[in-house]
């Protein structure tokens, strides 16, 4: 046990990391559909290049989408909707109206009136009109039948019985007042006004659509289409090698893989199904780790990284095992090449086309022609990732979603053409599906912010955006200490060509040097660069105050930078670029002049930490032989050679590089380039024995 216990403490990073993989195994098996898959892959318009292929058991032959739509609405063309008759408000709209009649015939007429006519006769006039009203029926007007012609038939349900009839056959509001008009207009007898009044004030509309009613015929009436046209029998030949994959053999064959894959998929085989796909993954996802572990060590080692590699490849199996289960035909509005474009914002164009292929590979055990999905989406990614090998503006990402757009255009009108022969078979509706997923596409913008700040990752776009001039922090330290900003421009101009010397993050390594000298805002005046007219304030303090000064501005610059925000990646830069060297001048002066003293070293001590990686090596080195030569008076090329020399062979020796990735080899080059130069600052060259002056 206290071995497992050991082991499992000593290696806890690289247990960590490989159950990182085994999870993602896990979550992408989950992920796949859990049905088996059809062995033969083919295109229409093209020959079956495998064995004759006999049904294995009897199975319908699908009708096309196209097909199945154009029944779909001749069926919903032929559909009628539903209406009822509300039996319960006519009969309280009748008595209502016999209440009406009675109320306002005492309020208009009195027992002394010399009238012509009778109450009875005016009543009874009143119901007959308002009976054979209600009784034919008062449709409420609604979108199916508003712009119908007069003939157009509807269903009517009354007594849970149907009848059809023809919109003539039934009353609108404006056709009721019309049959009232009319039927008053023909009695001389009595009083029209009146009538009229109570009739049109109690009209009401008791035929009312049914929109239960309606969507259950229609469902049924779809339900009743079918969906297959003819059967293969079991035994009977489907295709035979060679045969041209014609659009009704295609159709076969696509049926004949459906009804496979389901069968397949819920028979015994299910747990053999699970294990297959566990088996590709796993060789996927360890094809990707090997990967990682013999090209990209860095970021196999870092965890975050990793962790976002992974999780955007399960995060795009996920998408799209999603759409496809919702409907199949929409797999090309899926943002494919999201995922290269976010991987390459964070590390470089290798590793983006790596993890793409990985990423569609294992989606193409999803998706059904899989040729095509794989060989559209590898060229899209190819074209996504060249339009940001140098992705410097937010900007970039609209021509990148064109070019996306434009690319699954192109292979789609190249994958008609070989399988139709013809442009007959284009369907506007891919292109749609293009534009969609190459609009979705740039979601990368605010995603790569997003994944920026959960894994404390840096992208070149913010380099950029950081290393700018005109950038808050710059601003001011141009302003408030001119000297150090002209310093740190030096200091990264020349940490900048040795990153390109020996290879790293160029983008990186400068705008960490534009940065790294932030914390000397707070006292720029202590500062020789920043010193004018000879007046130089630590003549007037101790050492041991100037040496506490001079060391304060890498803790000064780390507040400042966390207080502007700025990534990690900057601050480490910051931090380091004294690493645990001493102020070596306040430090020896201390010495000389108190030699019977014994002097504290850790006051006179940067607090560190050391350089660790060659970036941050870099900048250490940069900065010290850049400072160090302004003192030079009379440069020549022996005493900047020496200088270049003393200076990194003394951080060497001070073992400032122990935690870094930067080889002898490396520091030889770098020393030479700094040499070379420092020299073309300050207009020298070298003197051969056999140059004449």
């Amino acid at each position: 046990m206290r071995r497992i216990i050991k082991f499992v403490r000593n290696n806890k990073r690289e247990i960590i990391r490989i159950g990182l993989f085994v999870v993602s195994i896990i979550v992408l098996v989950m992920i796949f559909p859990k049905e088996g898959k059809f062995k033969y892959d083919f295109q229409k318009g093209r020959p079956w290049m495998h064995e004759d292929l006999i049904a294995p058991f009897d199975f319908a032959i699908l009708k096309p989408e196209e097909e199945i739509e154009k029944e779909k609405e001749k069926l919903l063309a032929q559909h009628r909707p539903y209406f009822r008759y509300d039996s319960v408000l006519t009969a309280e709209k009748r008595e209502n109206l016999i209440s009406d009649f009675e109320r306002s015939w005492e309020g208009q007429f009195d027992d002394t009136s010399q009238i012509a006519y009778s109450r009875e006769l005016h009543r009874e006039l009143a119901r007959r009109i308002y009976d054979s009203l209600l009784k034919t029926g008062i449709v409420k007007l609604n979108q199916y039948i508003e712009d119908k012609p007069g003939s157009y038939v509807v269903y009517v349900l009354r007594n849970q019985m149907a009848e059809e009839r023809s919109l003539n056959d039934l009353f609108t509001i404006r056709s009721a007042y019309d049959y009232i008009n009319r039927k008053l207009r023909s009695r001389d007898s009595i009083d029209q006004q009146f009538l009229r009044s109570v009739l049109e004030d109690n009209l009401v509309q008791n035929v009312i659509y049914d929109e239960e009613t309606t969507a259950k015929e229609r469902e049924a009436l779809l339900n009743n289409l079918s969906l297959t046209r003819g059967m293969v029998q079991s035994g009977e030949r489907v295709i035979s090698k060679g045969d041209l994959v014609t659009t009704e053999k295609s159709r076969m064959l696509e049926s004949l893989r459906e009804e496979f894959e389901v069968q397949l998929g819920s028979s015994s085989s299910y747990g053999l199904i699970v294990f297959g796909q566990a088996l590709l993954v796993t060789i996927s996802i360890t094809v990707l780790m090997f990967f990682l572990l013999f090209f990209r060590k860095d970021v196999y080692i870092d965890l975050k990284k990793l962790s976002l590699i992974l999780l955007l490849v399960i995060f795009m199996v996920l998408i799209t095992s999603m759409v496809v289960k919702l409907d199949v035909g929409l797999i090309y509005l899926v943002p494919i090449c999201l995922t290269p474009i976010v991987i390459r914002a964070f590390f470089d164009t290798r590793l983006a086309l790596y993890v793409h292929i990985i990423t569609i590979i294992t989606i193409g055990f999803l998706v059904p022609n899989s040729f095509e999905f794989v060989f559209s989406q590898l060229i899209a990614g190819i074209i996504a990732v060249f339009s940001v090998v140098e992705l410097q503006r937010r900007g970039q990402f609209f021509l990148t979603s064109m070019m996306i757009f434009l690319t699954y255009s192109l292979v789609y009108v190249g994958l008609i053409l070989i399988q139709e022969g013809n442009l007959y078979g284009i369907n506007p509706v891919f292109f749609l599906y293009f534009a969609g997923s190459a609009i979705l596409t740039l979601f990368s913008y605010p995603l790569i912010y997003l994944l920026e700040k959960v894994f404390g990752l840096i992208t070149d776009v913010t380099l950029m955006e950081l290393q700018n001039s005109s950038s808050t922090l710059l601003r001011e330290l141009a302003m408030r200490a001119p000297g150090t900003f002209q310093h740190s421009m030096q200091v990264a101009n020349l940490a900048e060509e040795a990153i390109f010397e020996v290879g790293g993050n160029a983008l990186l390594v400068r705008t960490g040097a534009m940065y790294h000298d932030i914390g000397k805002m707070e006292r720029p005046e202590y500062f020789i660069e920043n010193q004018t007219f000879g007046l130089n304030p630590h003549e007037k303090i101790s050492f041991e105050k100037s040496a506490r000064i001079i060391i304060d501005h890498v803790i000064k610059g780390v507040e400042m930078a966390r207080k502007h925000n700025l990534p990690r990646q900057i601050i480490d830069f910051i931090r380091t670029h004294h690493g645990t060297r001493k102020v070596e001048y306040f430090y020896l002066k201390q010495i000389k002049e108190h030699p019977d003293q014994e002097v504290d070293e850790s006051k006179y001590t940067y607090p560190g930490p050391k350089p660790f990686s060659k970036e941050t090596a870099i900048l250490m080195m940069a900065d010290t032989v850049e400072a160090a030569s302004r003192s030079i008076k009379e440069p020549d090329v022996d005493k900047i050679d020496r200088l270049v020399e003393n200076i990194i062979e003394k951080q060497v020796e001070e073992d400032q590089f122990i935690y870094c990735d930067i080889t002898l080899r490396e520091i030889t080059k770098i020393k030479e380039l700094f040499k070379k130069k420092l020299m073309s600052i300050y207009h020298l060259r070298i003197e051969y024995p056999d140059q004449k002056l």
